[in-house]
């Protein structure tokens, strides 16, 4: 069946309800899984450009944007199970998948257990080591703030970890959207995906499976998931390719659109698929 093209359709996945937008025409689609605590509308910049050339498909995860939370666990397991039924709903044998931050977790996740549903994948800003106890113990740092009500310092800390100075001061058109979305999400689905980040497994043993064309980016100022992370999945991973974004951050796909569409272009165009 022939599904409908639009923005903020919505679909039934794992008995919840997914928000997406898919726009533009290609055997092969090109989906984005966006980061924490985010939304599909931080991919704009990237469906804008490619659906000119390319099916394009972004979506909330559970609990995030217009997508339903559901009663089942937050997990980054259950967060690929919801990827893989996505894209069975839609009819999709395969893909091309982007993940930025947590939304490489899932990935990751994914590849590793359902290697046969993609075409190539996109590591954007993000890492395959599990959460040292530190991290750890300032991840529930967060969930006990936000649980009381410090959201707004939540989000203003964020905020300043995940941008380089200059677009803090300079780009308040970003900065603010971000932050509104922030603002908007329920205080339950901010806390149980810190703990499923919080608890999530290494996936770095399983990257020497990975045999598919895999494109690495990372903002060279992001202090989240650095580039020395970038670099351990470029050597772990046989056919990647790694690229490092200059005067970005953690959202390098923002902060460096052109840049970024410029990198996602080219590795779509030289796929032989």
């Amino acid at each position: 069946m022939l599904k409908a093209k639009g923005e903020n359709l919505l679909l039934t996945v794992n008995n919840i309800i997914i928000s997406y937008n898919d726009s533009g025409t290609g055997e092969i689609p090109i989906i984005f899984i966006h980061g924490f605590p985010f939304d599909k509308s931080s991919w704009q910049p990237q469906f804008e450009f490619l659906n000119k050339y390319n099916r394009v498909i972004t979506y909330d995860i559970r609990g995030f944007g217009r997508s339903t939370c559901g009663t089942k666990e937050i997990s980054i397991a259950n967060f690929a199970d919801d990827l893989i039924d996505f894209m069975e709903q839609l009819e999709l044998n395969t893909a091309i998948v982007c993940g930025l931050s947590m939304g490489g977790y899932i990935l990751l996740n994914a590849v590793n257990r359902f290697p046969d549903k993609f075409a190539a994948i996109i590591l954007s800003d993000t890492q395959c080591i599990a959460d040292s106890n530190e991290t750890i113990e300032k991840r529930q740092q967060s969930i006990s703030s936000i649980s009381s009500g410090g959201i707004k310092e939540f989000t203003e800390s964020f905020l300043k970890n995940v941008f380089i100075e200059d677009t803090l001061n300079k780009n308040l058109k970003i900065v603010d959207k971000t932050r509104s979305i922030i603002l908007a999400t329920a205080v339950d689905s901010l806390t149980s995906t810190l703990n499923a980040i919080a608890n999530r497994e290494e996936t770095c043993s399983s990257l020497k499976k990975i045999t598919i064309p895999t494109l690495i980016i990372c903002g060279k100022e992001d202090k989240i998931t650095p580039p020395l992370q970038a670099k351990l999945l470029k050597d772990s991973i046989t056919n990647s390719t790694l690229c490092i974004i200059e005067n970005a951050a953690h959202l390098s796909n923002l902060e460096k659109s052109e840049a970024y569409n410029t990198e996602l272009a080219k590795f779509i165009s030289n796929l032989q698929l």
